[in-house]
């Protein structure tokens, strides 16, 4: 039996690589031209293509495994055909391969970024996101993000500190994807490098509205696809806890898009690719464009802001100023019994604790924890009851 010995290996990247050139489109960001902030240890798996190895370091972090009990919507609510952030980003990577597959894309790179896109997200989804963003301003180190926090989970936190070294293309894919901005169409700010990708992360955080566009078609893939992953399927939940009814959907948004998830991811990720396709940009038609804002204000009104929903909102977030406070005073008296020194410190690279304030650290902390894990942390009296529907 015939053995690949190293330059074998390496030989069938090279022909991968050439394969991608011949067959993606001209617009398509080939692995060839895949970035690193540090050069990789050629004795590591070399002969890996940069896009797919990304794939598997997001899929074998810590903060990937956590996303099995992060809200995506609806919180303290047992049931199990409620859609959690796990299932999230897999129907995002696959909605978005399916869309960069006939758009001749980087499906590797489209890949990566999807499953990595909301890693940075706080327990309780959007609601515990704001109230983690008030305690950060109130200590000085500005609002919190939760794509800016996916960035600094995987560079600074994940592998104690060490970070994954991603490519510059799955970084900038992963903090410019904002899913909740509505655009019809997204042009690639093609021209990026490290020193941009440092600058844009400072600027967003010091300006939060501040725009920022993918680098790569393929991130602006994922950014609708993200869209489009969610508006049906918060429906479709929202119907099977009670909020809402089909009928109770816009007219418009129904004779374009129609009713169901099925048939509106269906007609979304179809005109997509309708108007993209062999073109340097991605788009949605203006009809359609129209149709998913109409549907995107019903979901805000009708929904995410029922107050059916937001019964533990005040209890949460006290029990977030509550926690927050805690471990901000274990750091700064040495409380080593903590569970912040126990479990989340403990060999962590010195390099992360030299260049993160203390409330930096305890942002971090909070951020990769699962609705379950904050629970536990909190005192038992003080816990919301979790709902059977």
């Amino acid at each position: 039996m015939e053995r690949f010995e190293p330059d074998s290996l390496n030989m069938l990247r090279t022909a991968l690589n050439q394969r991608e050139e011949e067959i993606l489109s001209p617009v398509a960001t080939t692995s060839a031209r895949a970035v690193r902030r540090r050069p990789e240890d050629e004795r590591q798996g070399a002969y890996r293509q940069d896009f797919s190895l990304d794939v598997d370091r997001i899929l074998h972090s810590l903060a990937y495994t956590r996303y099995i009990d992060k809200t995506q919507v609806f919180y303290l609510i047992k049931n199990d055909h409620i859609t959690h952030r796990v299932l999230h980003v897999q129907l995002v990577s696959k909605i978005a391969r399916t869309i960069g597959r006939f758009l001749g894309l980087n499906e590797d790179l489209i890949e990566a970024i999807a499953l990595g896109h909301d890693i940075g997200h706080t327990p309780f989804g959007h609601d515990g996101e704001r109230f983690l963003s008030r305690l950060c301003e109130n200590h000085g180190i500005g609002g919190f993000q939760h794509n800016l926090q996916s960035v600094q989970f995987l560079e600074r936190v994940e592998r104690k500190g060490r970070g994954w070294n991603l490519c510059l293309q799955t970084l900038d894919g992963i903090m410019c994807h904002d899913g909740e901005v509505h655009d019809q169409r997204l042009k690639p700010a093609w021209d990026k490098d490290f020193d941009t990708l440092d600058q844009e992360l400072a600027a967003k955080r010091g300006d939060p509205h501040l725009a920022l566009m993918p680098m790569s078609l393929e991130g602006c893939v994922v950014r609708m696809a993200d869209t489009i992953s969610y508006i049906g399927r918060d429906i479709e939940d929202a119907i099977r806890l009670g909020l809402v009814s089909r009928a109770d959907l816009p007219d418009q948004a129904v004779k374009v898009l129609g009713s169901t998830n099925g048939t509106i991811v269906y007609n979304l990720v179809t005109d997509v690719i309708r108007n993209s396709y062999r073109q340097p940009f991605l788009s949605f038609s203006r009809e359609v464009s129209e149709a998913l804002k109409t549907l995107k204000a019903f979901n805000l009104e009708r929904i995410y802001m029922n107050a059916s929903i937001k019964r533990h909102t005040l209890k949460i977030e006290q029990l977030f100023v509550l926690l927050f406070n805690r471990y901000m005073k274990d750091l700064q008296s040495s409380n080593q019994e903590s569970v912040i020194f126990k479990r989340y410190l403990k060999d962590m690279d010195g390099r992360y604790l030299d260049r993160h304030h203390p409330a930096e650290i305890v942002r971090d902390f909070i951020a990769g924890m699962t609705d379950r894990y904050f629970l536990q942390q909190c005192p038992p009296t003080l816990r919301p009851e979790v709902e059977n529907r």
